[in-house]
């Protein structure tokens, strides 16, 4: 593992970068890469991001993610690649992994629990909330300058992968940090309307499709939503992954573990894990190809969309009980 000096030194040394998220981008990976493209772009360097997934539309009011392409039109050459936000080069997602084959990745930056660093510099940091607060204390090391649309875009970043700083994966380190960026420019009143004031109608409508599917266990400590790919494709929202729907298993009385199955394909279920007790989902969700934070994590596993919420509602029933 490297320090961030040594990161910073890296970035100083090279010139041409790719910066990769990993699949359906949340706020903190859309974030940190704006970030660090600004943060990149204030030295002089050629750069250029990459996501499998389209932004999510609240996010267009962060400066620069229209500059964010999607993997198909990513070209292999002498770029170096920077992983942002990505616990393992699998969750860049698979036809990015096609894109850049067996090219070596050169700086990893995350703050998820790694077993094992993939890259040839790695900087990672378990204790941050967010990726956002480590690209927050690298930029000043490059000796650059934090402007207003960086702040917007660490801002949200932290903000979305603190559940508004009410997980429990907040310190008072995080909460330094977003004060920090609204005295250097971030507008909360953009990221306010941005981020939770302003869903779409088809984030309504796949919560409908969701809630229609609400079930509980026996003892009402477990909730569950499900998501059938044949419902999803029927409003034509295939391609739209909202970070919100999951929290709401989790405000009900009593839940102390919330889940959300959606079958992204036929036989290819996406898991999303909430908790708000002592239930720690990070590592349920570890037997589950996945992984993430003490009490907001996700996963994917392959099957039949009943088998698989069979599989994972058992599992949370054994570690609950």
């Amino acid at each position: 593992m490297n320090n961030i000096t040594e990161i910073a030194e890296q970035l100083h040394i090279s010139d041409n970068f790719i910066i990769i998220g990993h699949a359906i981008p949340d706020g903190d990976c859309i974030g940190s890469m704006l970030g660090l493209y600004w943060g990149l772009k204030a030295k002089g360097k050629e750069v250029r991001m990459f996501l499998s997934g389209a932004v999510p539309s609240i996010y267009y009011y962060l400066a620069g993610w229209e500059e964010i392409r999607p993997e198909d039109e990513l070209i292999p050459g002498p770029k170096k690649i920077i992983m942002v936000d990505c616990a393992d080069r699998e969750r860049m997602g698979d036809k990015m992994l096609q894109q850049i084959k067996d090219r070596p990745i050169f700086i990893n930056i995350d703050h998820h629990p790694q077993d094992k660093p993939y890259a040839s510099y790695n900087y990672v940091n378990p204790e941050a909330a967010a990726t956002g607060e480590i690209i927050f204390d690298l930029l000043p090391t490059m000796a650059v300058d934090i402007t207003p649309e960086i702040a917007d875009c660490l801002y949200a970043a932290i903000v979305m992968d603190t559940g508004r700083f009410m997980n429990n994966n907040t310190t008072p380190t995080t909460m330094r940090i977003a004060a920090e960026l609204i005295e250097l420019g971030a507008d909360i009143d953009q990221a306010r309307v941005n981020l939770f004031e302003s869903k779409s109608r088809l984030e309504v409508l796949l919560l409908g499709q969701a809630l229609k599917h609400l079930e509980f266990s026996e003892d009402g400590r477990i909730a569950w939503m499900s998501l059938p790919y044949e419902d999803v494709k029927a409003i034509n929202a295939l391609d739209f992954h909202p970070e919100g729907i999951i929290n709401y298993t989790r405000m009900i009385a009593g839940v102390e573990v919330g889940l959300l199955f959606r079958e992204i394909e036929p036989g290819v279920v996406k898991i999303g894990f909430r908790s708000k007790g002592q239930t720690n989902v990070a590592a349920i969700a570890r037997a589950f190809n996945g992984g993430g934070h003490r009490q907001a994590a996700g996963g994917r596993q392959e099957g039949r969309l009943e088998e698989v919420r069979e599989q994972v509602i058992n599992k949370v029933k054994d570690v609950i009980s």
